[in-house]
């Protein structure tokens, strides 16, 4: 088995003690190449560090909503051309933490906050659509005012994008149409995703990506720990189970998923 864990922030301060036993536990789970997304400016330096470092990782340039109030284009655009960088994000939409986020940004209100965000994600897509890079969305708790916008432009995204840690929002559904795929990670594992698991069979297979988000979003049974890439087989294990589906055959198609999104250096080995 060889997997790509398409969302892991592998550049935060908790994997620092033990990075290389992090990468050789996942190969020898099988996960063999490593997408980390940029969330918060600071973070792009490091990121782009680790790709270059490690030929199996890889990293995007983009800002992660709760932070939209510290956009700097030109600063995201100067790690765009970087041969390791292979898509904007994450970016997106985010009004679970408005009240944190507002008092973080000293703007004047939340309307502004959410006006801001708007803004900010409608200028990562046009990054995307510029560089020709597939987009790494991030949606929680704004799936209405995320689909209005990526409807927009959806038909200039030539890469398509992926909808990270995907809510099982059946109105997003209607974006594998438009080239975008679903980033499935732990928390199909956990108790309380009754309505993930009812959602998964209604996306196409050709639409389907692991993810662990790590550190964060640690799967069953680990719920409590750090999370980390080699715990994709969890995931995978649990959507096989729901679906009735071999894990080899979901293995080759989300290969194949991983590298129409990504490019052909995602392609199974």
């Amino acid at each position: 088995m060889q997997l790509c864990d398409t969302h892991c922030h592998l550049d935060d301060k908790r994997f620092e003690g033990d990075f290389e036993a992090v990468l050789e536990r996942a190969k020898k789970a099988g996960i063999t190449r490593f997408v980390i997304p940029a969330a918060h400016l600071e973070d792009l330096e490091r990121a782009r560090e680790l790709a270059h470092k490690y030929e199996e990782v890889y990293f995007a340039s983009g800002l992660h909503p709760n932070y939209a109030y510290l956009y700097d284009e030109e600063f995201l655009k100067s790690f765009l051309g970087d041969e390791k960088c292979v898509a904007v994000g994450e970016c997106g939409l985010d009004y679970y933490r408005l009240e944190e986020a507002l008092a973080e940004s000293k703007l004047g209100s939340i309307e502004e906050l959410k006006r801001i965000q708007k803004e900010v994600f409608v200028a990562q897509i046009k990054l995307a659509i510029a560089y020709e890079k597939p987009l790494i969305v991030h949606i929680r708790e704004a799936s209405s005012d995320s689909l209005e916008i990526l409807q927009k432009y959806a038909k200039d995204l030539k890469r398509g994008g992926v909808l990270h840690c995907f809510n099982a929002d059946f109105q997003l559904l209607s974006l594998a149409k438009e080239g975008f795929y679903y980033g499935i990670g732990g928390v199909l594992t956990f108790k309380n995703a009754r309505k993930l698991v009812e959602v998964l069979p209604k996306i196409p297979l050709e639409s389907l990506l692991l993810e662990t988000d790590a550190p964060y979003l640690t799967p069953h049974p680990h719920r409590g720990e750090r999370n980390e890439p080699a715990y994709i087989p969890l995931v995978l294990e649990k959507m096989s189970e729901i679906l009735g589906i071999p894990k080899e055959i979901l293995i080759k198609q989300i290969n194949l998923n991983t590298e129409n999104l990504f490019g052909e250096v995602f392609g199974a080995a």
